[in-house]
């Protein structure tokens, strides 16, 4: 049983490497020769195959960028006989896509909510259409020691709103910010903002406008960070309070008395 990877940048190098142990793989991007690498590189049995290959395949995965996703389903649809999946990030417009293209089919979107190079973690998954090689697929991805858990698409697009595009827009707008300043200053506050920093930056910058231009969430974040910036004595204590309350650790159970008595405003 083969599944043909269509993408094969970091995202679709994963698919094919996890999803190799259960299926044979092969190849397709439109750079014949980073199709081939990733064959390469992956399994001595992989190959690679032009991108508009006449073969059919049990399932096709495409691992494209979120702006492709629609191009890609619809260029091949036809390839895949048994099932289809995507890792592209989002889910409603490809469950959508997929169930229009491919209504007796089985279909799968899944999301990594990692970096390739971060495997393995949790990965999000909507079942639209299960059957054997989907499942066979997923029991892949769970095998290679990866958390695969069930949701819908409006939940996932949602969360993406706030996991990734707002995120993202706090860490970027904290180093767009900050200034240069000794080592010696870092708090363990900074510190840890910085390691993020280093994490977001070092990544593909498409990767992250395409989330950008995907899901809202950073004009929250800027409102959000606005209102600290106005806010002052009780106000400002106020929000950090609703802040605590969103992460959970209680402090809003607790008057600002008595979190100034325990040193926790310093």
């Amino acid at each position: 049983m083969e599944v043909l990877v269509v993408g094969a940048g970091g995202m679709g190098r994963w698919a094919g490497r996890t999803l190799g142990s259960a299926f044979s793989v092969a190849f397709a991007d439109r750079d014949p020769a980073v199709a081939r690498a990733a064959a390469e590189a992956i399994d001595a049995d992989a190959r690679a195959v032009a991108l508009d290959t006449g073969e059919t395949f049990a399932a096709v995965c495409l691992a494209v960028p979120i702006s492709a996703a629609d191009e890609a389903i619809e260029a091949h649809a036809d390839r895949a006989s048994r099932a289809m999946l995507d890792v592209t990030g989002v889910m409603a417009e490809p469950v959508t896509a997929m169930r229009e293209r491919l209504p007796d089919r089985e279909r799968v979107s899944l999301h990594p909510l990692f970096a390739p190079e971060n495997a393995p973690g949790n990965v999000a998954a909507v079942v639209d259409a299960s059957g054997p090689v989907t499942e066979r697929a997923i029991g892949a991805i769970e095998a290679a020691g990866n958390d695969v858990f069930e949701t819908d698409p409006a939940e996932h697009d949602a969360a993406m709103e706030t996991v990734q595009a707002g995120a993202h827009t706090a860490v970027l707008a904290y180093a767009l910010a900050a200034e240069d300043v000794r080592e010696e200053f870092a708090t363990p506050v900074s510190e840890a903002l910085s390691d993020l920093v280093e994490t977001v930056t070092g990544g593909t910058p498409q990767v992250y406008r395409e989330i950008q231009e995907s899901f809202d969430g950073a004009d929250d974040v800027a409102a959000a960070a606005r209102r600290i910036a106005d806010a002052d004595g009780e106000a400002f204590e106020e929000l950090y309070a609703e802040a605590g309350a969103w992460r959970g650790t209680g402090e809003s159970d607790r008057e600002p008395d008595e979190r100034r008595e325990r040193g926790d405003d310093a």
